[in-house]
């Protein structure tokens, strides 16, 4: 049964112009790592799955968080790398492939940083990297290297990963951030590692090639966290970063619907763009029912309550693309069961579905 379309639903499919490159619409498949690179390499499967969905209409795809070239910027060994000749090499048929459907690519550049594995201690000689004992210099290289090897092997951008309190939003955050020197102190000053990070990486990759950063106030330690308490804060904790080099900002909440600030129906997005002037990626439970975190382990209906409230922020161009994570899993021809309005065939979110689709 297919339904009347959604109003407004075509605004989703608008081209968008990002430097050079010309997306076919507003549809970000969103970075979600999927541990199927067994010793770090990503194979054919990974090629199939994002290949998948680049015929499925996506107009860009950020890959899963892929690790750059530090012993400890991951601890999970199915976790793809982003470093070493048979990674790299395995990356660029994921490209090819994506390419070869029509649609468009960019690595997610990833350090979790003192976070643990969630599923084991680690080993007692293993020291994880955080704001306090990193080595700042080569950590700056490793990420500015990744991104000239995505841009080598025929990437269309390159995203950085500064949410969810990982190694670059630790340094952001009070919290984790416990420097005293130029690296640590007021918001702005804790900004400073990643701005040299983007500061490198547009060095390496020269002024044309697509830079995103994705930032979130939420961590996986503290939901409720917030390094910017107002609009005064969030701007000038945003202010240098765009300076350095962000084309793109990736605004990560756990629910998009949700206003950033009092006073203002604004999201996280929304209010990005406004005070920076650049264009923004909206993300978080886009057509489910529930947030992030509380649908892992448990069924997602396959909820489209917020989809006319999303078309309409975004006819207003309170930000300019929309991510799609869990929902695009399950259903890899998401666009085009949206644009036809049969948004009752979208199928339900469970954890389970990560081992058994591609």
């Amino acid at each position: 049964m297919t339904l009347p379309p959604t109003r407004g639903v075509e605004t989703l499919f608008r081209p968008f112009q990002l430097k050079g490159l010309t997306l076919p619409n507003r549809i970000v498949m969103a970075p979600m790592t999927r541990s199927h690179s067994p010793g770090g390499i990503p194979g054919p499967n990974v090629a199939a799955y994002y290949r998948r969905r680049a015929e499925g209409g996506v107009g860009l795809i950020v890959t899963e968080g892929t690790f750059i070239n530090d012993p400890v910027a991951g601890f999970d060994a199915n976790v793809p790398r982003f470093h070493g000749e048979e990674a790299l090499a395995g990356w660029g048929r994921v490209a090819e492939a994506v390419h070869a459907a029509g649609g468009l690519i960019f690595p997610q550049l990833w350090h979790v940083g003192n976070v643990p594995p969630r599923d084991k201690p680690l080993p007692e000689h293993v020291r994880p990297v955080s704001p306090g004992n990193a080595n700042v210099d080569l950590l700056i290289g490793a990420y500015a290297k990744a991104a000239r090897d995505a841009q080598d092997l025929g990437f269309d951008g390159v995203e950085l990963h500064g949410a969810h309190g990982y190694l670059i939003d630790q340094f952001f955050w009070d919290r984790t951030n416990q420097r005293t020197d130029h690296y640590g102190g007021d918001l702005v000053s804790r900004t400073r590692f990643g701005v040299e990070v983007i500061a490198e990486v547009r060095r390496r990759i020269g002024p044309d090639f697509p830079l995103v950063l994705r930032f979130s106030q939420w961590k996986l330690q503290d939901y409720a966290a917030k390094l910017a308490q107002t609009p005064q804060e969030l701007e000038r904790f945003l202010a240098p970063l765009a300076a350095a080099g962000v084309d793109m900002f990736h605004c990560s909440q756990r629910r998009f619907w949700e206003p950033e600030f009092e006073g203002s129906e604004l999201n996280l997005a929304g209010w990005t763009k406004k005070l920076t002037g650049k264009p923004t990626i909206t993300v978080g439970s886009v057509t489910l029912n529930e947030d992030f975190m509380t649908s892992f382990g448990t069924t997602n209906t396959a909820g489209t309550d917020g989809l006319d409230n999303l078309l309409e922020r975004l006819e207003r161009e309170e930000f300019d693309l929309v991510a799609i994570g869990r929902s695009l899993i399950v259903n890899p021809s998401w666009p085009a069961i949206v644009r036809r309005g049969a948004l009752n065939e979208l199928q339900p979110f469970n954890r389970s579905v990560l081992s058994e689709l591609v």
